[in-house]
Order: structure tokens, then C-alpha cells, then sequence
């Protein structure tokens, strides 16, 4: 099977397709966030550097994904949270040469703007068990509302869903990962995955279609 990169929008649906190959095909996800996260542990200046809201370096990301893929021996990965930038697609491909690891598959997720939005001022958290819902969806929407289906307790808001930080994270997709994307698509290798839809039933048959490609 083929390994794949996300590149992606907030709110597009990437945590569900990347959920789906992991319990169904076995992949290993890697993602660059959660390992920068435990690393703060034990390193005072990315901890800072992570602390100061600042971007990571190139170099140092490029290490982590470098140290993580050396641990993978055959089987098929998820690169989530990178490449973010041109220059990060450009190095990702330079060390993937150089590991000699081929076929990969880079996936754009197509939402509209629109879709983007009442995902994300819509959805609303369990507080004990963690599920999502979304007010606006109807596969989505709770028995009843504002209450868990599983907990029977009040759902909750997350602090960072609201459209003004939206907007702002949707602003630095666009500014910096959309030439990342033209990069994939010049060299004909970017799938792009329309996940406008409520239901994702055809959405996954295209992506494990694509997967078994070679």
C-alpha cells in the first residue's frame, strides 16, 4: 500500500481519514505536532520556541520526520502536519530519496470555505468521552440537544472554535501550505479527496482506491 501526506485545511476531515488507515490498513501516523509536543519535555529551546507561539525550523521538523522514518520498516505511514510550506515539500522529497522510500501519495482534501465554517462554529465536544458533533448536520447532530448521546452530559465548545481563529488558520493554509499543493500537482502526483459531503462513504472508497494504486 501506498503512504500518504495530508495536506489539508483545518477542519477538512483529515483526523478521519487518517483514523480510517490506521484501524483498517495498519498505517503508522506520524505527526509532527504531537511529537514537537513530547520533545518540549526534555528540550528547553524548542519548549521556548513552541511557548512563543513562534514557528519550529525547518531543519529541526526535518529531523523529526528524518528520526521517525528510520524507525519504519515496510509498513505504509501518514505524514500529518507536514510539508506546511514549498520549501518543506522540496526537502521532504530530498530525504525520502535519500531513504529511498518511493511511492507516496500526496492528498489535497477539497472543503469549500463555507463547509470549512459551519464545521467548525457548529461543532460541539463531549467533555468525558471526547465524541463530536455538529449542530448543522443532521448525521451529526445529537438525540438531543447539546447533550452526549453516550455520557448524558452537557457538550461543550472548544476555545479555539470560533471563526475568528478559523479564518486566521485558514488564512496561514492559504498563505503558505497552497504552494506546497502547486508543487504536488505540477509533478502529477496530488490525489485530491472531495470531502464536501456529509456522508464520507465515497470519499473513502477513492482514497483506499488510490492507496492500492502503484
Amino acid at each position: 500500500m501506498r503512504s500518504v501526506i495530508f495536506l489539508a485545511p483545518p477542519l477538512s476531515g483529515k483526523g478521519t481519514f487518517s483514523d480510517y488507515l490506521v484501524e483498517n490498513y495498519g498505517y503508522k501516523q506520524i505527526s509532527t505536532g504531537d511529537i514537537l509536543r513530547k520533545r518540549m519535555a526534555s528540550d528547553e529551546k524548542l519548549a521556548s520556541i513552541m511557548a512563543s507561539g513562534a514557528l519550529v525550523d525547518d531543519e529541526t521538523i526535518m529531523d523529526i520526520v528524518s528520526d521517525e522514518l528510520k524507525k519504519i520498516s515496510n509498513e505504509p505511514f501518514i505524514l500529518d502536519g507536514i510539508p506546511r510550506t514549498l520549501n518543506q515539500a522540496e526537502k521532504l522529497d530530498e530525504m525520502l530519496n535519500k531513504l529511498n522510500i518511493k511511492d507516496i501519495l500526496p492528498i489535497y482534501i477539497d472543503v469549500t470555505k463555507d463547509n470549512l465554517i459551519k464545521r467548525v462554529t457548529g461543532r460541539r465536544v463531549c467533555p468525558k468521552c471526547g465524541k463530536s458533533y455538529n449542530i448543522y448536520s443532521e448525521s451529526f447532530k445529537p438525540q438531543e440537544d447539546s447533550i452526549c448521546d453516550n455520557c448524558k452530559v452537557e457538550l461543550t465548545t472548544r476555545k479555539d472554535d470560533n471563526l475568528e481563529s478559523f479564518l486566521n488558520r485558514y488564512e496561514v493554509f492559504n498563505s503558505s501550505t497552497l504552494k506546497a499543493i502547486e508543487y504536488y500537482k505540477e509533478k502529477e502526483s496530488l490525489l485530491v479527496l472531495d470531502n464536501n459531503n456529509e456522508d464520507q462513504t465515497e470519499a473513502i472508497k477513492v482514497l483506499e482506491g488510490a492507496i492500492h494504486e502503484h
